[in-house]
């Protein structure tokens, strides 16, 4: 009886070593669902996905982005309107745009990294 017991507990080890891995499989499986890979952005890459911006905004390629371009009516793009002509510039645009990088990137590196994006979401 004592041989048939010590047997099922050896039978049950690897039984309860297959589930423990299946367990930990999905909770390594749950983590990889959600999870967002670190990212690095560079200041002359920022600068071309901002012109791109830029020229999908002009709808009717003036070279100014005004109101109606806007994709919404109370957009904080129209703050990158400096000479107050009710439009905003290639010029305006693109030294906003790299002037908020620039504030983004905490340790002036040249590039923005996912950490300093998400602690700059926070600020002004």
């Amino acid at each position: 009886m004592k041989r048939a017991a010590a047997a099922m507990a050896l039978l049950a080890l690897p039984l309860g070593a297959c589930h423990s891995k299946e367990k930990a499989q999905a909770q390594a499986d749950a983590k990889a669902a959600g999870f967002v890979p670190p990212s690095v952005l560079s200041r002359l890459d920022y600068g071309s996905i901002v012109e791109r911006r830029f020229r999908t905004l002009d709808r009717n390629a003036d070279g100014k982005i005004d109101a109606t371009e806007l994709p919404k009516s109370d957009s904080r793009l129209m703050a990158l309107d400096l000479d107050k002509d009710g439009s905003v510039s290639a010029t305006e645009w693109s030294e906003g745009m790299i002037s908020r990088f620039d504030k983004i990137d905490a340790n002036r590196d040249g590039t923005v990294t996912s950490d300093e994006r998400q602690a700059a979401q926070g600020r002004p």
